[in-house]
């Protein structure tokens, strides 16, 4: 209990880093929400000040963060700028699907670098390394939206496989069938997002992989006569499981950001999207919102995997 305490205090303290730096950095940027509306000569400067003061946006920053965080406490995220909705329901309504597209894209992930990266390492040198090694460095330097645009040509222009953009068909479908297009339209996305992912999770696998089959104990296995499936699942499995998992943890952020991206080319109603664009207006309230969201979101998944780690190897030191 007393590790769990300390994790959850890092969490907080953590959040209140990040916060004090992101509310800085975006009140700091050039331009704001009513940098439209001091161009707009129907717009008088009375005007703009009264929804100045509506919003809060009149006082100093040190006061906009302190009421901010009595919100933000109550998990109020405020107003946004732009729709005039209740944030927490903008964010709630597009956070499934950005959240199912990256679980879908860390576990795929995950497997596949965990078998390409010890294939390749078993075959060192072979026909099937070199072939594996080509993928994961071709996927290591291809930018997400570059390929997005190449799938998006090839499987939906070319081939039309795939819808190019959006999350839902024009037909109103229910129950499976409203799954199932949902799938069908996200498995473009989510196919980038995995490639794009793969590059260098198989290079480490494989790395680890090979530091493994040159040490003493897995030559002692051989000599006892071990098979191939004994090997893995006491020799090789149980020393990869904790980097990977450290490595998975470190992921998380470069994952969520990237489907900020994605979800823009592929016109997907996520929670990226919305950043995108909030960005591009300066709706400070969504904006923050988000990033604290996505913030918690990484900590809580490197609580977890840290978490995990000790559940695997209890030798590991606690504090």
């Amino acid at each position: 209990m007393t590790l769990l305490f300390q994790k959850l205090f890092y969490l907080l303290f953590m959040l209140f880093i990040i916060s004090v730096i992101s509310f800085l950095a975006i009140h700091a940027a050039p331009n704001s929400f009513f940098g439209a509306g001091e161009l707009n000569p129907n717009m008088t400067k009375e005007a703009i000040e009264k929804l100045k003061a509506v919003y809060g946006l009149d006082k100093s920053l040190f006061i906009q963060y302190i009421d901010w965080v009595k919100n933000m406490s109550v998990l109020n995220f405020g107003i946004s700028f732009v729709s005039g909705q209740d944030v927490g329901e903008e964010i709630l309504k597009r956070l499934p699907v950005t959240l199912w597209m990256n679980l879908i894209a860390l576990m795929s992930v995950f497997a596949l670098s965990l078998y390409l990266g010890i294939e390749s390492a078993l075959k060192y040198e072979q026909k099937t390394d070199y072939f594996i090694r080509q993928i994961a460095l071709f996927s290591f330097s291809m930018p997400s939206f570059y390929l997005a645009l190449l799938f998006i040509i090839f499987f939906s222009v070319h081939l039309d496989l795939f819808p190019i953009a959006g999350l839902h068909s024009i037909e109103e479908k229910t129950g499976f069938a409203y799954y199932a297009d949902m799938a069908w339209h996200l498995a473009l996305p989510v196919g980038v997002m995995i490639f794009v992912g793969l590059g260098s999770m198989i290079i480490y696998v494989r790395s680890l992989t090979l530091e493994i089959l040159k040490s003493d104990y897995y030559y002692f296995a051989l000599s006892r006569g071990l098979n191939k499936a004994q090997l893995l699942k006491y020799y090789i499995l149980p020393n990869l499981f904790p980097p990977m998992i450290t490595l998975l943890g470190l992921s998380l952020p470069g994952l969520i950001g990237g489907s900020v991206i994605l979800e823009s080319i592929f016109g997907i109603e996520g929670m990226g999207q919305l950043f995108f664009m909030s960005a591009l207006s300066r709706d400070y309230p969504v904006i923050m919102g988000i990033l604290m969201i996505t913030s918690f979101l990484t900590l809580l998944g490197n609580m977890f995997a840290d978490l995990l780690l000790l559940k695997l190897n209890p030798y590991m030191k606690r504090g």
